[in-house]
């Protein structure tokens, strides 16, 4: 993995990360998405780009070049999955402040700052 692509990942690990330590409920959603985003890019890259079709170069003269399909349908599989976790997500921040008609997530300890 070159080192741009090493250094993107962290610096959006990190962004991630500081927006899931943050108190509002919101920013919570945002940054597990942001994770979720970033750890597919970790899987692609890792997986590498180079090669070909994975099953139509192997009808052709040259075998040389062949992509692995694994880390690209790990990757779909992990989007579908990070979709319905959002999804999720954001249902319970809604349902959070329909109760408590504030999005802080202090207010579950009944602290109001």
């Amino acid at each position: 993995m070159s080192f741009v692509a090493a250094s993107a990942l962290g610096i959006i690990f990190a962004a991630g990360t500081y927006l899931m330590l943050r108190r509002d409920a919101i920013r919570v959603v945002i940054g597990s998405l942001i994770i979720s985003q970033a750890a597919n890019m970790y899987l692609m890259v890792m997986g590498g780009g180079e090669g070909g079709v994975p099953i139509l170069s192997h009808h052709g003269g040259s075998h040389s070049g062949v992509t692995d399909p694994v880390p690209q349908a790990l990757v779909l599989t992990a989007i579908v999955i990070g979709f319905a976790t959002t999804a999720f997500l954001l249902s319970l921040t809604y349902r959070f402040y329909e109760e408590n008609q504030d999005i802080d997530l202090d207010s579950l300890k009944g602290e109001k700052t």
